[in-house]
């Protein structure tokens, strides 16, 4: 099953240095995902995880780690699926990013689960019909 990661998911296997014990649950289950060829990007968490690479060098090899994966289409009807879900989630107190969003409603159309450490997410499932794929305590 293909499974939609999350910038957060993405950062913790190609930006961070210095790995924590408990990004292991994550990192692994990733590397399983892109072994399988069921791991999914979108456009916005490529430019999201690009940015602030103050290091060429270092923009370059993750531009070229990145490369091997196709952006997931995004049509107009997910920018007004986002809409509607951060509108619902706004009615019930929770707040979020439009990529946020942008990630739900693209899940939600591929009926495919999301891959994140943003315990943000565990609010949004609460109130959209979205899957998490793991989410370790």
């Amino acid at each position: 099953m293909t499974v939609l990661v999350d910038t957060s998911v993405w950062s913790l296997a190609f930006r961070r240095s210095t790995p924590q014990a408990h990004w292991a649950p994550y990192i692994y289950r990733l590397a399983t995902l892109l072994d399988d060829v069921t791991a999914a990007i979108i456009g916005p968490v490529r430019q999201e995880l690009l940015s602030g690479i103050r290091d060429p060098a270092q923009f370059s090899r993750l531009r070229d780690r990145l490369a091997a994966l196709s952006d997931t289409p995004i049509n107009s009807e997910d920018y007004i699926a986002a809409a509607e879900h951060s509108n619902t989630c706004r009615r019930h107190g929770l707040q979020g990013s439009s990529i946020d969003f942008l990630i739900c409603a693209v899940a939600i159309r591929y009926h495919w689960p999301v891959l994140t450490t943003d315990t943000d997410f565990v609010g949004y499932a609460q109130h959209l019909p979205l899957t998490l794929d793991i989410y370790p305590a």
